[in-house]
């Protein structure tokens, strides 16, 4: 007998945010290890679709991601199936909406109601049970991993806006993620002014859905009179990784991270060199000075950043040793045996990792 799971997500495939690509990676992954798994995509269809569905799929779990935009359908289903519910969380959850006034009651309602609750890092079961602590005896930790899909045959460059098939001037820097307040994608320009010059032909990328309009217009505003900058728009995730391998530098600017961007451990896969915030989320990840390095504010960003553009040496032996970290510690056998495992002990199938 095999687990019949029943995946919900805020996002799935084919858009590129990061709960999609996450869901599609662990889906795929669960598949090709013999796992019967169907995924629902909550911003694709109304609940009312969404429930029955599940139920004539019959499944022996439920596995939802994100508390607060999937854990109360999740867990609805899970007790009118009565099965179990594994709950994972995400950066979002953790970071803000545990803590948000009007937020935190449907977050609390979806933990408590869960089975199991699972994390990409220490560091996020570490804040839940400092908030409930009644909780901690069913946190599990299940790092990620990566996965490229290959790229499709097609006309043009990888990015669809010619500047990734042409040879760069100068030094790329990369900024990938969804423009949103909490990547704080304009703060990188102000510090870039002042090194610029000094750097003639460097080049500022940005790739990623605009998911904050307000954002997503301050940002393109703040690009006109920068001429080496440039939004790429939202790339598909298969070419993702031509992006990445042209990339001299990729940046991680955001307040917090739920544990691992998928972002920055792309980026180590491939060897590429890492700047990121100094914060909980990114230093489960960048060891600074071993694996990337990281930045506490506007100078030290800028600090950081020419010594990264000025010296190829530093780069690529921080880009190699992260290489190496992801594969001793991020292959996709350790995160698939992790859900294997939780998916056995909560719906009684026994499966090898």
């Amino acid at each position: 007998m095999t687990p019949r799971v029943a995946l919900l997500t805020p996002f799935a495939f084919p858009s590129v945010r990061g709960n999609a690509i996450t869901v599609e990676r662990i889906a795929r992954g669960l598949r090709s290890r013999g796992v019967d798994l169907r995924v629902w995509d909550v911003s694709a269809a109304p609940d009312s679709r969404i429930e029955p569905e599940v139920l004539a799929f019959a499944p022996t779990l439920i596995h939802a991601f994100h508390a607060y935009r999937v854990g109360p359908l999740a867990l609805r289903l899970a007790r009118q199936a009565g099965v179990p519910l594994l709950l994972t969380i995400t950066g979002t959850d953790a970071n803000h909406d545990l803590f948000d006034p009007a937020r935190a009651h449907v977050v609390r309602d979806a933990l408590e109601g869960a089975a199991c609750i699972s994390m990409f890092h220490e560091s996020m079961a570490s804040r839940i049970s400092e908030g409930l602590p009644g909780l901690a005896p069913r946190l599990r930790v299940v790092p990620q991993s990566v996965f490229f899909e290959e790229e499709q045959a097609g006309p043009g460059s990888a990015d669809g806006h010619g500047v990734v098939s042409s040879p760069a001037a100068g030094p790329v820097l990369l900024f990938p993620a969804g423009i949103r307040m909490v990547k704080r994608p304009l703060f990188p320009l102000a510090p870039l002014d002042d090194i610029m010059p000094r750097y003639p032909g460097l080049d500022l990328r940005y790739v990623g859905p605009i998911l904050d309009p307000g954002e997503g217009d301050a940002l393109l505003s703040a690009l006109r009179d920068r001429p080496w900058a440039r939004y790429l728009g939202a790339v598909p995730h298969h070419r993702i990784r031509r992006l990445l391998e042209g990339a001299d530098v990729v940046l991680n600017c955001s307040i917090s991270e739920g544990g691992m961007a998928n972002s920055v451990l792309e980026a180590m896969a491939l060897g590429r060199a890492v700047l990121a915030a100094d914060i909980e989320g990114n230093r489960s990840l960048v060891q600074a000075g071993v694996t990337g390095l990281l930045f506490s504010g506007p100078s030290d960003f800028a600090e950081q950043v020419e010594r990264l553009i000025a010296d190829p040496a530093l780069r690529l032996r921080l880009g190699e040793t992260a290489r190496e970290r992801v594969r001793e510690r991020f292959g996709p056998a350790r995160e698939l045996g992790g859900y294997l495992e939780l998916y056995g002990r909560l719906s009684g199938v026994l499966r090898g990792a």
